[in-house]
């Protein structure tokens, strides 16, 4: 099981590495590479050349601003291609959303929210699922945990005010 993840800045760094902890603890490997659609092209074709022929299922690109990456990425493969919009500048990332989620037909790119690489993990988790058994297995029982922890919380909140 394999995802690669592609960020078009270090700066971004920090809003992928949550990402990269997801993936690595349900025992997926992950390739991360800083490679700007606009300053690195011909580097981020090769990467996605090699992605190709190593068993990569998902790829997971982040990009702000003008955000081309993740076109760009999704333009040259037909892997699933999940976008992860980054504020940082003064449009807080909606410039970033819109770009990301405004591809033409034939090429698109699954967006999740603003800063939203956790769901991008999970995401990418799902659709590995389809293939993996023991992934939806996991994911399965997380969304159990995570109801037992949205009923724990409702009765405290109900003790509290009853």
């Amino acid at each position: 099981m394999k995802v690669a993840i592609i960020m078009g800045s270090t700066s971004d760094l920090a809003k992928v590495e949550p990402a990269v902890g997801i993936l690595k603890d349900y025992g997926v490997e992950v390739k991360v590479r800083c490679l700007s659609a606009h300053r690195a092209a011909r580097m981020l074709s090769e990467f996605i050349d090699e992605i190709h022929n190593d068993g990569t299922e998902v790829i997971i690109t982040a990009a702000g601003m003008a955000a081309a990456l993740p076109g760009v990425v999704a333009s040259q493969t037909v892997l699933p291609v999940i976008g992860v919009p980054l504020s940082g500048s003064v449009l807080d990332g909606q410039d970033a959303l819109y770009s990301i989620v405004q591809m033409p037909p034939g090429i698109p790119v699954a967006t999740v929210a603003i800063n939203g690489s956790k769901n991008a993990a999970y995401l990418a988790l799902q659709i590995i699922g389809i293939k993996h058994e023991e992934v939806k297995t996991r994911l399965r029982l997380e969304r159990k945990s995570m109801e037992e922890a949205a009923m724990k919380a409702n009765e405290e909140v109900m003790a509290k005010f009853e």
